[in-house]
């Protein structure tokens, strides 16, 4: 079976999208709807912005939203049989799996990214990501750590990425080398995604989803918040708000794709990151893995 996954924020780079856009009408005519749906021209940035300019929470969502999307639409012989996304990924997921219309995904992506970027500025926090010590020691660290800090990203064996408050995020990393980690380092984000600390941001997204038409998939859909896959459109809308302040389960996504039937992954957007950690996570020579963008 043919699984498409997409990759969330951090993907982003300067010039995203350009060739694309030179050298198909269809992308052309993407973007340019694109700009007038968010009331600026984000083609402009992702183009010949620079990388901080792409970094602002605002702007890289659409822009690795718009990246994915597009590049899909414009593919040949595009034919998932799943779909999954990495955080902000799953609207693209989601757009691939007929669950979401492009201008309906791009609007609530867009709501979300100016939600979170509010909280961020109201809650100021980071993300660490650490390397080389197991799930549970990781959790009970973050448990026993004072403040908020909790784990965000499983992202494959050995790789955790843990969110939260800036001082609680620097005791944990501490407390994460002394229990033997290789690596707890701090990561260039703009805030504390996926915990509590965005909270804020989930009413502003619930409202924008409550007034949006799910359709039902053509095909399974698997969810960051529980890594299962789903075809329910109620399920996702749920899961969608939740995945907010809850982690990401990346690992188990690719497990239980693994174990209904995947046999190739294709990773269709920015970047390669994706891909890389499915190898990280699958068995080898379990599953073909490309990426396209």
């Amino acid at each position: 079976m043919k699984a498409y996954v997409f990759p969330g924020q951090g993907a982003q780079f300067p010039g995203m999208g350009k060739e694309l856009y030179s050298s198909n009408p269809r992308a052309k005519s993407l973007f340019e709807r694109a700009n007038e749906i968010l009331g600026f021209k984000i083609t402009k940035i992702m183009f010949g912005g620079s990388a901080e300019d792409l970094r602002q929470t605002k702007v890289t969502q659409p822009a690795v939203f718009l990246h994915s999307v597009i590049t899909a639409t414009c593919m040949d012989n595009f034919e998932p049989e799943m779909t999954a996304g990495h955080s902000l990924g799953e609207f693209s997921a989601l757009v691939a799996a007929g669950a979401l219309k492009f201008e309906d995904a791009l609007r609530l992506v867009s709501i979300r990214a100016m939600a979170m970027q509010q909280a961020c500025e109201a809650n100021p926090g980071t993300m660490a990501a650490v390397i080389g010590l197991d799930n549970k020691t990781i959790e009970d660290v973050c448990a026993q750590t004072e403040g908020i800090v909790v784990p965000a990203n499983y992202n494959c064996p050995g790789q955790l990425v843990i969110s939260g408050e800036n001082a609680a995020i620097d005791r944990a990393c501490e407390a994460l080398k002394a229990a033997g980690a290789k690596r707890a380092l701090k990561l260039a984000v703009g805030g504390a995604f996926h915990s509590p600390l965005m909270e804020p941001a989930a009413a502003k997204l619930a409202e924008a989803i409550g007034r949006t038409y799910f359709h039902e998939p053509f095909c399974p859909v698997y969810q960051n918040v529980d890594a299962q896959p789903t075809m329910d459109p109620e399920k996702i809308r749920e899961n969608l708000l939740r995945q907010l302040t809850s982690p990401v389960r990346w690992a188990q996504i690719v497990e239980n794709m693994l174990a209904d039937g995947a046999t190739s992954f294709t990773e269709v957007g920015p970047g390669t990151v994706l891909a890389g950690l499915i190898k990280k996570t699958a068995p080898e020579g379990a599953a073909e893995i490309e990426s396209v963008g």
